[in-house]
């Protein structure tokens, strides 16, 4: 096998209408920043599935050895400096299932449906949990 390009699906749920997300590159920089309306609202990332089934790639960031993680970007985070809010949500890549790789590699996006809201209402941010695994669609 050899490396390839897949799709990430991030898709919110219940996004705060009004407020800007974006997927967030290796060096911070927003990349396709959308503005969020009262429906689910998705952001695909294209990452590299290697050989020994890790993911790298420009959407890609490592926390130690095994952690692998994707950042949304939030409100400033997503390129809007006057906005209300500045956040990024975390979403851990590192724990997919390997059958999912494997479903991954012949074509098939992964998608995971996530909250959208943290408790004090505004925009879920910091490591968010999935409302449910991941799946291939």
């Amino acid at each position: 096998m050899a490396q390839q390009t897949i799709t990430l699906r991030l898709t919110i749920n219940d996004p705060v209408p009004g407020v800007c997300y974006s997927l967030q590159g290796k060096d911070g920089e927003p990349v396709d920043a959308v503005t969020a309306t009262e429906a689910p609202l998705s952001l695909d990332a294209p990452v590299t599935l290697n050989d020994d089934g890790r993911l790298t790639g420009p959407f890609v960031r490592r926390e130690g050895p095994e952690r692998r993680f994707v950042y949304i970007g939030i409100g400033t985070h997503a390129g809007f400096p006057g906005a209300a809010w500045s956040r990024r949500a975390k979403i851990d890549v590192h724990d997919i299932p390997v059958a999912l790789l494997d479903a991954a590699r012949q074509g098939r996006t992964l998608e995971v449906r996530l909250p959208g809201r943290a408790r004090d209402g505004g925009p879920a941010c910091a490591t968010v949990r999935p409302h449910e695994p991941w799946k291939a669609v």
